[in-house]
Order: C-alpha cells, then structure tokens, then sequence
C-alpha cells in the first residue's frame, strides 16, 4: 500500500497525528483508540509501516513506533504542487478584504 491509500483511513491519520508529537508504544497507540480492537490497530499500524511512513523498533517485549520524515515526502510533493495555487488565492483572497475595508472606511462620514 502506498502512502496516499495509507492516509485515507481517519484512523491512521490520527495515528500519525500522535507520532508528530513523539513517539508510542503500540499499547499506547492502542490505548488512545478504545473503539479500535488491537487486532484492528494492528492491521493499521502494518498499513502505516508496510507503506514507510512509520518505523518500529523492539525494545525487549515492546514495540515503539515513529515517524519515518522519509515516508512523508510523497505526500509532501504531491501537496507542494498546489502550494502556489493557496498563496495566490489566499493573496487575491487578502486584496478584496482590503479593497472593501477601504470603500467601508472611504463610506463613512
């Protein structure tokens, strides 16, 4: 599974929302989904390492996982094409707020 089908589940977004910050244990990962049975999150950890955006290491009989800044970079590319487009928008977006905060000031006596 590639990353783009990986991050389409909320779950596993979530998942690597949590990983942002450090990294978690599985139990831990398992524990802020109570509603995700552990052979469900099991599954959605193996989607998130199997499609590189996760790393796990052993640490005697615990599984700890992180972030893999490799994994992301597909997802990254592929968002930094429509970067410009949101500056341009957001820039023609910030003229109108202007244009019309001036006709309103201009307006008033």
């Amino acid at each position: 599974m590639d990353a783009f089908a990986a991050v389409s589940d909320p779950t596993r977004r979530l998942v690597l929302d949590l990983l942002y910050r450090r990294e978690r244990t599985a139990g831990e990962l398992g524990g802020a989904f109570p509603s995700v049975s552990q052979p469900g999150m099991s599954r959605h950890l193996r989607v998130l390492r199997e499609s590189g955006l996760v790393r796990v290491r052993k640490e005697g009989r615990r599984r700890v996982y992180a972030l893999r800044s490799e994994g992301l970079a597909p997802l990254d590319a592929w968002i930094s094409k429509y970067r410009g487009f949101w500056e341009t928008e957001l820039d023609s977006l910030e003229a109108h707020l202007d244009a019309r905060q001036r006709a309103a000031a201009e307006k008033r006596p």
